[in-house]
């Protein structure tokens, strides 16, 4: 026997509402989520902060293992500009270009120092004269990175490395390297890469993110409300057939 047309009717209103309410809690969730990444943020951005605040020190006094943790730092040797090679797909102001890595050999220490001097135009985002951004210089100053070891591995393509990763550096770098890196601040000259600016230490997008999300849940709930107020309007549950129908 067929169930009555209004009892369909009523069973897809109900299922609509509680599809709605479903999405309306998840999309809360993630609001929730993305709003307690932005305390974790916060959080770091505090200690990144107190961490730079800190007087610069030599390279090889710092502390290992350290989480990747920004530093100002100074390294003091000898340019290898010989085993030098770039990062590629580093754009600049929607410029393409390359990131040069330089390995600083540092007296009495078994590993050398990468140095992130900075990018330099390249049309292909891949390739630079090398040559024309030698500087005159043995000491650098600057903040540490970390050389990332997790991901997947790197693409080498003759002196080119894309993304910096620690198994790609050591097959372009014929020694040990430390695990972290120095982003160059110094002075800036002709023969300088375009230095690259302090770590960003802004609350990044998880605020717009959390509104997007509740958004989301507010219209799940509201298109809900309208539906059953329509329906309550008709005095017919079954009103929500011509809504499904429209999908």
């Amino acid at each position: 026997m067929t169930a009555p047309r209004s009892t369909r009717g009523a069973a897809r209103l109900y299922t609509f509402v509680a599809l709605a309410a479903a999405l309306a809690a998840v999309f809360v969730r993630l609001g929730l989520w993305q709003l307690d990444r932005l305390q974790e943020r916060k959080a770091v951005n505090v200690a990144l902060k107190a961490a730079l605040a800190e007087p610069a020190i030599p390279f090889p006094e710092l502390q290992m293992g350290s989480g990747g943790l920004d530093r100002h730092t100074t390294v003091e040797g000898t340019p290898d500009y010989e085993n030098e090679f770039v990062v590629t797909g580093r754009s600049r102001n929607g410029s393409p270009g390359v990131h040069i890595f330089t390995p600083i050999k540092v007296s009495g220490a078994e590993q050398a120092v990468l140095v992130n001097r900075g990018w330099v135009y390249a049309a292909d985002a891949a390739t630079a004269d090398l040559s024309r951004w030698r500087e005159n210089r043995r000491v650098f100053t600057g903040y540490t990175q970390p050389i990332p070891r997790e991901q997947a591995g790197s693409t080498v393509k003759g002196r080119g490395l894309r993304p910096l990763h620690l198994d790609g550096v050591l097959r372009l770098v014929p020694y040990a390297v430390y695990g972290q890196y120095v982003v160059s601040q110094d002075s800036a000259t002709e023969t300088s890469p375009v230095r690259l600016p302090e770590p960003d230490l802004g609350d990044g997008p998880h605020l717009g993110y959390a509104i997007q999300w509740f958004c989301f849940a507010a219209i799940a709930l509201i298109g809900a409300g309208i539906v059953v107020a329509r329906s309550r309007q008709s005095g017919a549950p079954g009103a929500t057939e011509g809504f499904a129908g429209s999908k």
